[in-house]
């Protein structure tokens, strides 16, 4: 039964579309189910197209004017009854703020943090705007700690650690087929790497440890799109040069992204910093043993040699854990099994989310 005592609008102002912004469109198709609830997105975006209900609403933010999206937000605030705000992006976090401020309802503010916070929030202004936040959520215990390192006490909200789940897909196994067909992955060991193309995800330290293996045998597939061409165009001339252009598959965007996992004997994530890793709980939840960097969100999540793998973000080492579950094809599917229990065990998506709620409830 649905608690129709409260309101909340779900708010991602942001134009890209990863697991940030995915994870907002979730927590909307979840609390709607719950309560009265809206989406605030950014318009022509891609979250934009993907959230199709008539209880979204669009906003465009405006870095140099931010008045300009803030009365629109306290108008829809007023207007819709709105109890409270809750918004994972800290570039919405001035939009947000000055709409309650503006607005007469006043509403609660809640803050998801799933980005690292590295630098001191102690000036007036950031004393301010955390004052007019009323709890925060971290996705990690890594986020957890960052936050109550570097948002001083006498401006910090309450803080809830609530990590982010994965359900369990339903699987086209035709599909599969097709794309293990259009591919060319009969007889491959395929590496995926899911997710957003750009420097800090580091595809090129796959398409290095792929070079360095020099087994016919095994391809990279890169799954995502990038935001900026030139790191792409970076890649593909990395991949020329290294004279592996029939071992590395560029998909492209594809809402297929079960599927394309489920292609994969193994899925890489090699990001620099990561807070989370939901590619990483993904994996684990369609039994693809999973390699990723061995900090950050990653060490909450995988037990090394348990239930995947970490490594140093070095193409050496990437390449030596590709290697390991090539040659033994026993542990790969042990890793994989042990890390489907897990995902399945401490991040259900379902389970997670009536966390998450149970946790906005309580403001």
């Amino acid at each position: 039964m649905k608690n129709k005592d409260m309101t909340i609008a779900e708010i991602c102002l942001n134009d890209a579309l990863g697991g940030l912004e995915l994870t907002a469109a979730n927590c909307f198709e979840y609390f709607k189910n719950k309560t009265n609830c809206y989406a605030i997105v950014a318009p022509d975006t891609k979250l934009d197209k993907l959230i199709d209900n008539k209880n979204k609403f669009t906003v465009k933010r405006n870095k140099i004017l931010p008045l300009i999206p803030a009365f629109k937000l306290a108008k829809l605030i007023d207007n819709n009854n709105i109890d409270i705000l809750h918004f994972h992006l800290g570039k919405d976090i001035i939009p947000i703020v000055l709409a309650k401020i503006i607005s007469k309802k006043k509403p609660i503010i809640i803050y998801s943090r799933h980005m690292n916070m590295t630098r001191f929030k102690n000036d007036i202004y950031h004393r301010w705007l955390y004052k007019n936040i009323n709890m925060l959520h971290a996705v990690s215990r890594q986020v957890k700690e960052q936050l109550e390192k570097y948002i001083p006490s006498s401006a910090r909200p309450p803080i809830e650690l609530v990590y982010l789940g994965t359900k369990e897909s339903s699987i086209d196994e035709n599909k599969i087929e097709t794309l293990k067909s259009k591919y060319n992955l009969e007889n491959t060991f395929v590496v995926g790497m899911i997710g957003r193309i750009e420097d800090e995800k580091g595809q090129h330290i796959l398409i290095e440890a792929i070079s360095k293996l020099n087994n016919p045998n095994v391809k990279a597939l890169i799954i995502g799109s990038a935001p900026r061409e030139e790191y792409m165009k970076k890649l593909k001339e990395m991949v020329k040069s290294l004279n592996i252009e029939d071992k590395v598959i560029f998909t492209g965007f594809t809402k297929e992204v079960n599927e394309h996992m489920k292609l994969c004997d193994a899925s890489v994530l090699a990001t620099k910093k990561e807070t989370f890793g939901l590619v990483v709980i993904e994996s684990m939840r369609n039994k693809v043993c999973t390699i990723a960097t061995n900090n950050g969100g990653p060490l909450e999540i995988i037990d090394d040699n348990i239930n995947g793998l970490l490594f140093d973000r070095t193409p050496q080492d990437l390449a030596s854990k590709i290697e390991y579950l090539y040659n033994n094809p026993d542990i790969k599917n042990s890793l994989a099994s042990s890390g489907y229990e897990k995902a399945k065990r401490e991040f259900d998506y379902e389970t997670q989310m009536q966390k998450l709620y149970n946790a906005i409830q309580s403001v």
